[in-house]
């Protein structure tokens, strides 16, 4: 496993951005024109988050910054994340945030940037191999150890097998994610992996496919499931329903999502991992707003490239746990809405969760 965050020292960085004269043509001639800030998002599939929260929260922060920006989808697609780069960089983007499909294809536009000497800032996944300036995220290694620890927890002391669905094998992140998770659990001499595969694309429906593999394979005995994020982890439930052990077996998750924590109100998933996104929003909107001006950037640790072979300055923000004991912070966040996550059958399980 790739060791993940290699110091969590302080680290500041300075950027100096050269900015361009407006036009004379231009309202409020004379002033300097600050220049403009692209994001690319990566796609709709893997998470409804980018969307419904990174999106909105990012759009707010620069509104009220008063800048110029453009935040575009790029559906899942490389050549549409190519394309849209492209489109920003004629279009005067000074400062473009990337949250990549894959490294390769995020590499290549981070070099094209840097060529037109635009900065660039990975957010949430950080670009192997890339010229990426910054790098903002969760501590993803401490994402994985918190989904060790809630497995550890919901299985107690006991001997178990254990089966892992890890993320994409092309998201940096997902490897991160399994190094956290078995920092944690290999350490349990009564714990023992029996099965351990990456979910392509984190593809729920192939999840389903592989688990139901891996339960066949081990004649049903699985004790626990290490399972990536919400999507993959309910792909996991929907299995151990069909074999009469939907509760029976605890299942992990990350995202916070309305299904996953449904899921922990029936019992069905033991915790999932809670990333508020909009700390991260502001502090990547932050960060750029930083470059744009040409203030200093502040940072607070580095993340290792070990393909790149560098060290990224970067900004870490901590993971949650989240269970039945602390799930009322998600709401009380406004990650989810009540109206949505406490609908029909599980009004009476919130309220037990103290969710009023």
């Amino acid at each position: 496993m790739r060791k993940g965050i290699l110091s969590l020292t302080a680290v500041s960085a300075a950027a100096v951005l050269t900015l361009a004269a407006c036009g004379d043509g231009e309202e409020g001639g004379g002033e300097n024109e600050q220049g403009k800030i692209g994001v690319i998002l990566p796609d709709t599939k893997s998470s409804v988050r980018y969307e419904s929260f990174d999106r909105p929260y990012l759009e707010q922060a620069f509104k009220a910054a008063g800048v110029k920006y453009d935040i575009q989808n790029a559906e899942g697609s490389t050549q549409r994340f190519q394309t849209i780069a492209d489109q920003m960089l004629t279009s005067g983007v000074t400062v473009l945030v990337v949250d990549g499909i894959d490294s390769n294809s995020a590499a290549a536009v981070q070099r094209k940037a840097q060529q037109q000497g635009v900065k660039t800032i990975d957010y949430d996944r950080l670009t192997l191999g890339g010229v990426s300036d910054y790098y903002v995220s969760f501590d993803n290694v401490k994402v994985g150890e918190e989904l060790g620890k809630g497995l550890q927890k919901c299985l107690g002391d006991k001997n178990a097998n254990i089966a892992y669905l890890n993320g994409a094998p092309t998201d940096n992140n997902a490897t991160l994610f399994a190094q956290g998770a078995h920092s944690v659990l290999d350490k349990v001499t009564k714990y023992k992996k029996v099965a351990e595969q990456a979910v392509p694309e984190w593809d729920n429906q192939r999840a389903a496919t592989i688990f139901e593999q891996m339960w066949t394979q081990q004649n049903g005995k699985i004790d626990g499931v290490l399972a990536a994020n919400d999507g993959v982890g309910n792909s996991a439930i929907s299995i151990l329903k069909k074999n009469n052990q939907g509760g029976k077996v605890p299942v992990t998750g990350q995202d916070a999502t309305v299904q996953g924590l449904q899921n922990i109100l029936d019992g069905t998933q033991c915790m999932t991992v809670y990333k508020p996104v909009k700390q991260e929003a502001d502090a990547a909107a932050k960060l750029a707003l930083a470059v744009l001006k040409g203030q200093k950037a502040e940072t607070n640790g580095t993340v290792d490239d070990p393909q790149g072979k560098r060290k990224v300055p970067s900004v870490l923000l901590t993971p949650i746990g989240v269970d039945k004991s602390n799930i009322k912070q998600v709401v009380d966040d406004g990650f989810v809405k009540k109206e949505e996550l406490c609908a029909g059958p599980y009004a009476d399980k919130c309220a037990d969760a103290g969710i009023q």
